[in-house]
């Protein structure tokens, strides 16, 4: 049986309760070698930030980080974002930074550097996306949470927005999340659970150009630090049990301005047309490992499309890309890109398309 470090948390309060006078306490997040962690360490700043440029460049060690060699292992962080911080609430700030080997060369996994530079060719056509954030909760042991231990829940289809307590497991867990979120000023949109018991969804957006990375990447550390106060673990594995059960993915909708106008379903179908052309280049670009975690997902079943070929249609879920039926109604909107995996870096997402899109 695994046993959760768990503290009390009511004896913390006394002490989250005590005055600071005009001290601030500062959290920099960045995210760390395998691409898919979000690291984070405290500061104090005898001021309260208003802009990211008034945020003191920190370091860390990147060798424990999966980033560099212990013998060169200074790595620097560039504050890039400011969010509040609802763990310790107000004067609290947080920092989303990236982080550089040396001071203008950017680490391996610090993708939004590249993703900014897209998005700054591209800003006249006011890229919009919204992410659609699917994950499973896990016991500490690994086992997924509230399933039986010996065996498996009853098979999907009741799960699924459900309600009651043999339908749903962990609601607590994301209510305090979108809280969380709502507070820190992550622009998160809603949430639900998923079709696997123990999975759920949140989605983030509509957020402008750069904007989704960081706020995405925002909204994946408050989940992992409200689980961790509820002694349970997160993953974004985009296949976490084999067999007939879901995957999880990171569905990304995406516009720009002449499809939300009068007439955009023109624009969204030339939008599609150049995507189908560069299927490759974004299954490398949907996954960490550059389509090896999503080969375990894109199968074709389970409301996914084969990794192996480009599809759309209206409606379809078993698409690569959806057309989403209002849109095809109205011909005017978005379209879904249904091929990101759970644990995609939003950054080399959006950049991608809106590389394929807007500027090939």
């Amino acid at each position: 049986m695994a046993y959760s470090a768990q503290t009390n948390k009511a004896v913390l309060n006394r002490y989250m309760d005590l005055p600071l006078d005009s001290k601030v306490m500062c959290e920099y997040l960045w995210i760390d070698g395998t691409g898919e962690g979000v690291r984070s360490k405290c500061r104090t700043l005898d001021f309260e930030p208003k802009h990211p440029k008034e945020c003191p460049i920190w370091n860390y060690d990147g060798s424990s980080t999966y980033q560099a060699e212990g013998s060169n292992s200074d790595m620097y962080l560039h504050p890039v974002a400011i969010f509040r911080d609802p763990f310790r609430k107000d004067p609290i700030n947080w920092f989303f930074v990236k982080s550089y080997k040396l001071q203008q060369k950017p680490a391996e996994t610090n993708r939004r550097k590249l993703c900014n530079e897209v998005m700054e060719q591209a800003k006249e056509k006011k890229p919009w996306f919204g992410i659609v954030q699917e994950y499973t909760l896990l016991d500490t042991d690994g086992h997924p949470f509230g399933w039986p231990k010996n065996g498996f829940p009853g098979p999907q289809g009741p799960y699924y927005c459900g309600v009651g307590a043999n339908k749903v497991y962990g609601r607590d867990i994301i209510e305090a999340h979108y809280r969380s979120c709502l507070y820190a000023g992550v622009k998160i949109a809603g949430c639900n659970a998923e079709v696997m018991p123990a999975q759920w969804e949140f989605q983030v957006g509509p957020c402008e150009g750069i904007d989704m990375g960081d706020h995405l990447w925002v909204g994946r550390y408050l989940l992992h630090r409200v689980a961790e106060d509820f002694g349970v673990v997160v993953t974004l594995d985009p296949k976490p049990i084999e067999g007939d059960w879901n995957g999880a993915g990171a569905h990304c909708n995406y516009s720009t301005l002449p499809m939300r106008e009068e007439g955009g379903i023109k624009y969204i179908e030339d939008a599609i047309e150049k995507l189908s052309k560069h299927h490759v280049r974004h299954i490398k670009a949907y996954d960490p490992k550059e389509g090896k975690d999503n080969e375990r997902r894109l199968t074709g079943f389970h409301e996914t499309s084969s990794i192996h070929d480009f599809s759309a249609g209206v409606a379809n879920r078993g698409a690569s890309i959806r057309i989403p039926r209002n849109v095809a109604e109205d011909k005017m909107g978005y379209l879904e890109d249904r091929r990101p995996s759970s644990n995609c870096d939003p950054y080399s997402v959006t950049e991608v398309i809106v590389r394929t899109t807007c500027l090939d």
